[in-house]
This record gives C-alpha cells, structure tokens and sequence, in this order.
C-alpha cells in the first residue's frame, strides 16, 4: 500500500518537524526583540544581541548614491531601473521563443498581458482599448514589480559609502515621492493627448465653454431681456463648472501621486517596524501582505487612468443653439 501523506505531500513527522522548528524560531526572535526584552524585563548578553534588527531610520528624500554628469542618482533611481531592466530581460525571455503550446511562464505571462487587455477593452471599448492599453499595462506592471521587487533581499540592506555619509545602496522607487509624481504627470499627460487626440478642439470645450454666457449677452441687446438674463446665469455656472472640470484635472495627479506614495512608504515602514519589533518569522506575513497591497495599488493607478482616458476621449455633444 502507498505511504500516506500527511500535509502538503509530507508525512505528519516532517510536518511536524517543520511546525516545532519555525515555533522555536518564533520564540527566539520574541525573545532578542526589543518587544520581548521590555515585556520579560531581560537583557541579552552581546553575543546573542548580534542577532536582533537594528532600529529602523526611515528617511522619506531619496539619498544620492553618485553622479553622472553632474545629475544625481538617488537610491530610488536604481530601485527604478532595476524594475525596467528585470521587465525588459522578463518580457525577453518568455518571448523570445513564443510555443503554441505555451509553458508555465509563458502561460502565465499570457494570462496577466490578456487580463489586462480585457480590462480596457471592457471599461473604454474594443477599439479605444487597444489604444490605452500600452499606457495602463506599463503603469500597472511598473508599479506592481518595482513594489514586488523591494521584498526581495538587497532592498534597503546594501549599504553604499557617499560623500554624504553611509545610505541604502537600492529603495523602492514608489517609496520616493518623485517616483509616483512621475507615474501622474505620465497618466496626465496621455489623458490630456488622447482627449485633443479624438475630440480635436471640442475637448477645450468642457474646460473654456463660454458659449451659452456670450448667446445671452447677444440676446440681452436685441431685447429679450428674460432669455437673455437666464442665458446668462447659465452660461456663468457653465464657466464655473469648466474652471472646476479643469482644476480636477490637476487634483488628479496630487490624488494618485500621494496615494502611491502613502501606501507604499507606509508599507515598507511596517515591514521594518515589525522585523525590528521581533526579528525573522514574525515579519513573514506582513510580506504578503505587501505583495497583496502593491497588486491593489497597481490596479488602482491603471485603473483610474483607463478610467480617465475613457472619460477624455467621450465627446460631449454639441451646444445648444
């Protein structure tokens, strides 16, 4: 008869084996914690001290690692080109030779480009998804790789000597605020090509409609004054509205900058916080919590900018006469 199994395809010893390792590993890292130590009023001797976290010191500017041309490179710069450089060499690969019958890789490749493509094709359309589909696929993979990347060892633990003293070699690009700001002024400025693109100079009009204010004015000096008058006060809250329609296209790119920004700052802060409170394992479940959080975030970045783009590119009639 087959041995059964117990967990996983192991047998019960080993799962217990496992099970009592990481619970000892658990308590070890409790016990060398600072939380551990003001909880059971101890102190470690050095040697045992050595294995505990260093207090974190986060630091919300960018610090520059060196120079090219006079232009300065910041730790957050490296964290971006790591990102492009791993997606270029990722999308290389599983391309370079496609098979009808796709592997693993490739499948799941397929699967994520092909997920993202419905998306736009089913929120601005078969033929204006093709269109936005270079733009939200490259914002989403950017911010979700560069958030997944910064879990991995090297990120904030290789230590670089500058002339400003000692910084982290590599940092999470969405950490550095400049990063995110980037990504909005991207998304800005597609939406705002996109829109002229289509609708040519209509697209000014929901920003400068001063059509139905100048109709009034007309039809107050040929004597209808009471049509003349509520053409008027139509065409002022048209203005209004216009001003404002403006203005939030401008509020969108302070909304998605800080909302990059704060969740992935706040994320990378809890993880240090919570491998200093108690050193190894206890941090394991925050990491994926933040592979969870950095796909939500590249979701909702992508997301509000197809939303944006479908929302430029809809033509909103022609005025009244």
């Amino acid at each position: 008869m087959p041995e059964k199994k117990g967990c996983l395809g192991c047998s019960f010893p080993i799962v217990i084996g496992v099970f009592i390792v990481l619970l000892v590993l658990l308590v070890v890292g409790f016990v060398i914690g600072p939380l551990g130590q003001s909880m059971l009023g101890i102190e470690l001797p050095s040697w045992l001290s050595a294995l505990s976290v260093d207090r974190p010191d986060p630091h919300l500017p960018a610090a520059t690692v060196f120079h090219i041309f006079g232009f300065p490179i910041t730790n957050s710069i490296i964290g971006a080109w790591i990102t492009i450089i791993f997606l270029v060499g990722f999308s290389y690969v599983v391309t370079r030779r496609m098979k009808l019958i796709p592997g693993r890789l490739q499948a799941a490749f397929e699967f994520l480009i092909g997920w993202l493509y419905d998306l736009c094709c089913s929120v601005a359309g078969e033929a204006n998804g093709r269109r936005f589909f270079p733009v939200v696929a490259t914002i989403f993979l950017f911010v979700a790789f560069n958030a997944w990347l910064a879990l991995l060892p090297g990120f904030g633990s290789i230590i670089a000597h500058t002339a400003d003293g000692e910084t982290e070699l590599i940092r999470a690009a969405n950490t550095d605020i400049n990063m995110p700001l980037a990504l909005a002024l991207v998304s800005f400025i597609f939406v705002e090509f996109f829109g002229l693109r289509t609708l040519g100079v209509r697209y000014l009009g929901k920003f400068l409609n001063f059509g139905e204010f100048f109709r009034g004015a007309r039809q107050l000096f040929t004597g209808k004054l009471k049509s003349g008058l509520s053409r008027l006060f139509t065409g002022a809250m048209t203005i209004f509205t216009g001003l404002l329609e403006g203005l939030s296209e401008f509020i969108r790119i302070v909304s998605l900058t800080f909302r990059l920004f704060g969740n992935m700052t706040a994320g990378e802060i809890l993880l240090l916080v919570a491998a200093f409170l108690i050193p190894w394992l206890f941090a394991i479940p925050f990491y994926g919590l933040e592979l969870l959080i950095g796909f939500i975030q590249a979701i909702i970045f992508g997301g509000l900018t197809l939303i944006f783009l479908t929302l430029a590119v809809e033509s909103h009639g022609e005025e009244a006469p």
